[in-house]
C-alpha cells in the first residue's frame, strides 16, 4: 500500500482497510459500490476472501484511493 492516496470519501475501484481486532490482521477489500449521500456515504466492500459487506467509515478504517493518471502504479504493485 506504500505510495497510496488516502481520502475522505471513497469512489467504485478504491481500496478499504479495516483494521483488526486484537491480535487479528486487518482486512482489505475494494468497493463495488458507493450508498447514501454527501456526507453519509457507505461503501459496500468485495473483501479479499470474497465475501460483500456494508462499511460504514470509523476509526480503524482507511480508504486508499486507487491510482490514477500516467505514471501511476498499478494496484497490484502496492
Amino acid at each position: 500500500m506504500r505510495n497510496a492516496r488516502m481520502t475522505a470519501t471513497a469512489r467504485v475501484g478504491d481500496h478499504i482497510e479495516a483494521r483488526g481486532l486484537h491480535g487479528r490482521p486487518s482486512r482489505r477489500g475494494k468497493v463495488v459500490g458507493v450508498l447514501g449521500s454527501a456526507g453519509h456515504q457507505h461503501y459496500r466492500v468485495r473483501w479479499d476472501d470474497q465475501h460483500e459487506s456494508i462499511v460504514y467509515p470509523s476509526d480503524g478504517v482507511i480508504i486508499i484511493a486507487r491510482a490514477t493518471g500516467r505514471g501511476a502504479l498499478a494496484e497490484e504493485s502496492d
